[in-house]
């Protein structure tokens, strides 16, 4: 119990130092990117490392499932990458939604494939 309370106090300082700081937003800014950049250079790896584990299961593939998936991870890339842009407004959002479905629905029925022999 004690440490949830000092690991909450440690936040609550945190937030503190950066709303009172001058400059504390451009910090906080500045964080924020660094946490993003971490957490996408993390789901990189993860995507690597998959690949690296099923190498063979992909190159099974025929071409035209290979450059599905291929594809695939491209269209959630690029979703990630717009994903400001594209949740602004609502037809965005439905797009958006529409490309990472397809992208999804496309890797599982590659996966299917890979599996089915």
């Amino acid at each position: 119990m004690l440490r949830v309370l000092r690991n909450v106090a440690i936040i609550a300082v945190l937030a503190l130092a950066i709303t009172v700081v001058p400059g504390g937003g451009d910090v906080a800014d500045a964080l924020l990117t660094t946490v993003t950049m971490a957490f996408l250079a993390a789901i990189a790896f993860a995507v690597y490392r998959v690949y690296r584990d099923n190498q063979f299961a992909f190159m099974s593939l025929s071409d035209r499932w290979r450059a599905g998936v291929i594809v695939a991870v491209g269209a959630i890339v690029l979703m990630i990458a717009g994903t400001d842009e594209l949740l602004g407004n609502g037809l965005g959002f439905v797009l958006w939604i529409g490309v990472i479905g397809g992208a999804i629905f496309t890797l599982v029925r590659a996966w299917g494939e890979a599996r089915s022999y």
